[in-house]
């Protein structure tokens, strides 16, 4: 019988991801478990609440984006349903593109166009044209 397991590296690397992600499901685990104390069950974004199976799609945010900074108090969290979550953290990459606004001599120069300017004209109904 044939297995799919790949086979186990030399350097140890396998058995050092496996520790890896076991502590870090333990940790995981743990200040979900207290910000489900301490927090209603609502996401602090949408305002929608989450009961049951649902629970699962309620995520712990960490406010500082600092996994490791979890005080006892749970002041670095909040809760924030999956898709709200997915949306701050996609806020925070976009973010660190964002250079603010351009100084005045970057600006590009005014239009000088309107391109509405013919609107007015195109909708106003034909002569020719007909009311049913």
């Amino acid at each position: 019988m044939f297995h799919n397991k790949p086979p186990a590296r030399a350097d140890g690397h396998d058995r050092l991801l496996a520790e890896f992600l076991r502590e870090q499901a333990i940790r995981q685990k743990g200040y979900r478990e207290r910000a489900l104390k301490i927090y209603p069950h609502i996401c602090a974004n949408c305002g929608r609440e989450f009961s049951g199976k649902r629970l699962r799609e309620l995520t712990v945010h960490h406010r500082d984006h600092n996994h490791d900074n979890n005080p006892p108090d749970g002041s670095n969290w909040e809760l924030l349903c999956v898709y709200c979550h997915d949306h701050e953290h996609e806020k925070s990459l976009i973010g660190k593109y964002y250079e603010g606004p351009r100084p005045p001599a970057e600006q590009p120069p005014p239009l000088t166009s309107n391109p509405f300017e013919k609107l007015e004209s195109l909708l106003k109904p034909k002569p020719d044209d007909k009311k049913p």
